[in-house]
């Protein structure tokens, strides 16, 4: 296949982590910063709708006390600042089951016939039902939106990799908190696994299968 093609039957969108918390609820700093990513992501949800393509949407989901959250040793947290006295203590996670923090944000709020997947870990495939819910809908290629790039979407990117799925990663339909970290997975990692392209790239790709199917 060409690589600005796709086949709109074989294709999903793919929202990740777009929730209340990291959009609605952060700084109005993080807004304005986040404002265009969230605009192109409607963009692209009007888009998969409009064409019939599925929609999937990644939500962190973890208990109110903390225990299912991950406690690995790490020299920083989250923010990349190195812990207090040496003394690694992850924090308990905002997005916790049934909180407002957890839901899809209302610009791109899922319908009935979209799918949800709750996960625990970075990865939307890791101990979730992603993989079986992509595989029996007879999807191949993921076109993916979303934050943080250099964690939860590069985690689901390696993994859909190793399961064998064509990956699209929207570059400006995604956020992270470190630039220079986006701009490495954006230009030398992302490119060797799947395809980068920007929001209206992708939706002439979509544009042009739509037409396809159509003659």
């Amino acid at each position: 296949m060409n690589v600005n093609e796709l086949n709109i039957r074989k294709t999903a969108l793919l929202f990740f982590d777009m929730l209340n918390i990291y959009y609605h609820g952060a700084s109005q700093e993080t807004k304005r910063r986040m404002k265009p990513v969230v605009d192109n992501a409607v963009r692209l949800m009007h888009a998969a709708r409009q064409n019939r393509m599925l929609i999937y949407y990644a939500m962190a989901n973890h208990r109110p006390d903390g225990e299912s959250r991950s406690l690995l040793v790490t020299d920083t947290d989250m923010r990349l600042r190195p812990w207090p006295n040496d003394d690694c203590n992850p924090a308990l996670h905002g997005a916790t089951e049934g909180s407002w923090e957890q839901k899809v944000i209302e610009e791109i709020a899922p319908k009935p016939e979209d799918y949800v997947i709750p996960k625990y870990r970075w990865s939307t495939f890791h101990q979730t039902y992603f993989d079986l819910a992509l595989r029996s809908r007879g999807i191949d290629t993921l076109i993916i939106s979303g934050g943080a790039v250099d964690v939860g979407v590069a985690s689901t990117v390696y993994a859909a990799r190793d399961l064998d799925y064509n990956v699209i990663v929207v570059r400006d339909a995604c956020s992270n908190t470190h630039e220079d970290s986006m701009a490495a997975f954006m230009n030398t990692v992302f490119p060797r696994m799947g395809r980068v392209r920007t929001t209206e790239q992708v939706l002439g790709m979509i544009r042009t299968a739509t037409t396809a199917q159509k003659a």
